[in-house]
């Protein structure tokens, strides 16, 4: 299993990092009762995967509580990173939500509990909370790594200038800052190239993928021609939504044909071009079961030709937005190496156009 400094931390995480929002779930999403956790925790541990990944709001807690009870037996939690997440409602009160002071100070022992824990080793906002200050946010999270209950802190789901201003309202008063960003991103949608990749490499943030197969849509179960009787999908998951299906159904046809070709699954080609992209620190992997995680798992052995990256990049490619296509006519003389990062790839093509 290869690490990874998580952003300018010098904490090491493993390249896959273990999901667990299908412990204690439902049908729709999967339902990972205890002892099966415990089985696929002991597989994860076993590969070398040190980052444990769930949220309090998880199947109301119950995702916390299975992992923090698996983790706390056998010496487990002695290999373990655990991370966990602070947003979303939890409660019928009126601050039973968001990233107030009180919202996070009350979670983030709540989680403790949940979690059989003394600290959570990397706790992140859920999502942007646009009606809290940013700076009582931030001061909140410093103040859970002061007093040891918190070792990290990162953010996911926030735009870039979210980012930002959170970055800058921790520094003014030199407090904690984020070490990560947890994002979606994957050969479906790769919205994450535009900003949040890039505002990582430049800021020192490490990357963690959440829903790298799109919800399963790129295990390549899925095809024109139809799809599984079971899964997210079927049971009417929509997340990550699909825009254009002839696009997806695209880029599935070329994970297919490498997967075919090396022998592999498609879902295990999908993760190591993640692996691959710029920034990337781990990409968190799910299943149902232990064969769907020992799958995932393959893919931290498996290393893509540079033919192949290029076939998959070109069949998953975006469209490039205002105001990068502006920059790619106008700014080339005077663009940095993050920035011809997103750049570079659509640039003989305009010179075609």
């Amino acid at each position: 299993m290869e690490y990874r400094l998580l952003g300018r931390s010098g904490l090491k995480v493993s390249v896959l990092t273990m999901g667990t929002m299908t412990f204690g779930g439902s049908e729709k999403i999967g339902n990972t009762g205890r002892a099966e956790a415990a089985r696929q925790v002991d597989l994860c541990l076993d590969a070398g995967i040190n980052l444990y990944d769930t949220a309090n709001v998880y199947n109301g807690g119950i995702s916390e509580e299975i992992l923090g009870e698996v983790l706390a037996e056998n010496g487990r939690r002695q290999k373990a990173l655990i991370a966990t997440k602070v947003r979303f409602r939890m409660g019928e009160g009126p601050n039973d939500a968001g990233l107030s002071r009180h919202h996070i100070m009350a979670q983030a022992e709540a989680s403790l509990r949940r979690l059989k824990t003394d600290a959570i080793d990397l706790y992140q906002v859920h999502e942007w909370d646009g009606l809290t200050p940013i700076e009582e946010t931030m001061e909140a999270l410093d103040l859970l790594v002061r007093q040891g209950k918190v070792r990290y802190i990162g953010c996911s789901n926030y735009s870039g200038w979210h980012i930002m201003k959170a970055l800058m309202a921790a520094e003014r008063r030199n407090g904690q800052r984020f070490v990560s960003q947890q994002i979606h991103y994957s050969l479906h949608s790769r919205d994450a190239e535009y900003e949040l990749v890039p505002i990582a490499q430049d800021q020192g943030l490490g990357v963690l993928v959440w829903s790298p197969l799109a919800g399963g849509l790129l295990s390549g179960k899925y095809r024109r021609d139809g799809g599984p009787e079971s899964g997210r999908h079927v049971g009417g998951f929509r997340e990550p939504p699909v825009y254009d299906w002839d696009k997806l159904y695209t880029v599935i046809e070329t994970i297919v044909a490498i997967a075919e070709a090396r022998g592999v699954s498609g879902a295990q080609v999908a993760l190591s071009w993640l692996l691959g992209r710029p920034g990337i620190s781990s990409v968190i992997i799910g299943g149902r079961n232990e064969s769907q995680f020992r799958d995932n798992i393959a893919a931290a052995q498996l290393v893509l030709t540079a033919e192949e990256r290029a076939r998959l990049d070109a069949a998953s490619q975006p469209p490039l937005l205002y105001p990068y296509w502006h920059q790619s006519f106008t700014a080339q003389d005077r663009l940095g190496p993050i920035d011809l990062d997103l750049i570079s790839p659509y640039a003989e093509a305009f010179k075609r156009g």
